[in-house]
């Protein structure tokens, strides 16, 4: 196999594709991403900046199987990183009594239509206890069904060379038995400063002394309420962050980065954001600095990913 024949659900920004592309590279192997299936304008943006010719076919919802029936036993590949919100810490937890949910049952429908040999779910670990753990219990039974199951495995990026404390839940499904471990990183110790910009690019990153004041005011405020929301200071030599947030754009973020000769912190640039998700220096950023905040904290660590599929190739 020379090509690996590639589906991309809830692709995002591309980091499930640039990570399985990196895998196949050490292996002389071409991955041809036969679709993508994205809802967000300013995300279809960006994928298709860095991943030009890409044919998104939009709402997972809506794609029937006329559309993917040319498909059917033709893909190796299918990842899926759906939405986190029902799942998560920061969002209701509501599972599949959430719409957004109920999206898993898109994946099953569009797999049972396109029988991949190979299939890669990633969400929150959060998903792990949800309704006394029986959400993912449902998850995995419905692969069960037809593939051979491998996880959920919890994988954090500070174990792969990336320093955020970023904790996620991978699983594998596969349609021939495979003896697969997950891999465990190489957990050499890593330092903020390896994603830092130079200060002359982060003035503009600095806080208002009003923002600074709210920020200190709300982790007080939440610390009394017993949530665990609000910044944490980094500086070039903390080991690593805490985990890159989705919301970052909105309140100025949980991650922000102490100043020299200042009492105010700045923000992280979307640059280094960018890197702390493991995404290289060629990766095109063509979106405001708040829509590249959401990208990347919604996205995936291109690392770990490129780990998982080593593996498998």
């Amino acid at each position: 196999m020379k090509e690996i024949k590639y589906i991309d659900l809830f692709s995002g920004i591309g980091g499930m594709h640039l990570g399985l592309k990196r895998a196949a590279r050490i292996s002389k192997k071409k991955v041809n991403c036969l679709f993508y299936s994205e809802i967000d304008k300013y995300c279809v943006k960006t994928y298709e900046k860095n991943f030009p010719g890409s044919i998104n076919l939009g709402d997972i919802t809506s794609i029937n199987e006329q559309q993917t029936k040319k498909f059917k036993n033709k893909v190796d590949i299918i990842t899926a990183g759906f939405p986190c919100q029902p799942f998560s810490f920061a969002g209701n937890k509501k599972a599949f009594k959430d719409k957004r949910g109920i999206l898993f049952f898109d994946i099953l429908r569009l797999i049972d239509q396109i029988n991949p040999k190979i299939i890669l779910l990633e969400n929150v670990r959060h998903l792990l206890t949800i309704d006394k753990g029986k959400a993912i219990k449902k998850i995995i039974l419905n692969l069960k069904k037809k593939y051979h199951v491998y996880g959920p495995e919890t994988l954090c990026s500070k174990d792969f060379g990336i320093p955020q404390n970023r904790k996620r839940i991978f699983i594998i499904a596969t349609k021939k038995k495979i003896n697969y471990e997950f891999p465990i990183g190489s957990k050499k110790p890593t330092t903020v400063s390896s994603i830092l910009e130079p200060i002359s690019r982060t003035k503009k990153y600095i806080i208002s002394k009003k923002l600074w004041k709210g920020h200190v005011e709300r982790k007080k405020r939440n610390k009394k309420r017993g949530v665990g929301f609000g910044y944490g200071l980094v500086n070039e030599k903390s080991t690593y962050t805490n985990t890159l947030s989705a919301r970052y754009y909105k309140d100025g973020g949980e991650i922000l980065v102490q100043t020299k000769n200042l009492q105010r912190p700045r923000k992280l640039t979307p640059r280094e954001c960018a890197r702390l998700q493991g995404f290289p220096e060629s990766f095109k950023i063509p979106v405001s600095d708040n829509q590249a905040y959401r990208q990347f904290g919604n996205s995936v660590t291109v690392e770990i990913i490129k780990k998982i599929f080593e593996k498998i190739i």
